[in-house]
């Protein structure tokens, strides 16, 4: 356990940043998820895709903006998710 107050201070800082991070990280895998289970099913699922997309779009900008992942990854995750909508397409 921290003995000084700035190490106090630190773990305090630490602790609301990895809960802030953790939220963040969540959240661009489960839109992601989302949009793969879309993907999978049969039913005609093109509207609700396009809506899932953009869920995972700010999701996943939201945590590069954050620094919870970088900014290549983002366009990684990004570029996957649109490949997942192009096959929906045809």
């Amino acid at each position: 356990m921290p003995i000084t107050a700035s190490a106090k201070k630190a773990l305090r800082q630490s602790v609301r940043r990895r809960v802030r991070n953790l939220t963040r990280s969540n959240a661009y895998k489960t839109a992601i998820k989302e949009l793969q289970k879309i993907v999978a099913s049969a039913t005609e699922p093109k509207k609700e895709a396009q809506k899932l997309l953009a869920k995972a779009y700010k999701s996943i900008d939201k945590a590069a903006k954050t620094g919870v992942i970088k900014k290549n990854k983002a366009g990684r995750l990004k570029s996957a998710a649109a490949k997942l909508l192009v096959i929906v397409k045809k």
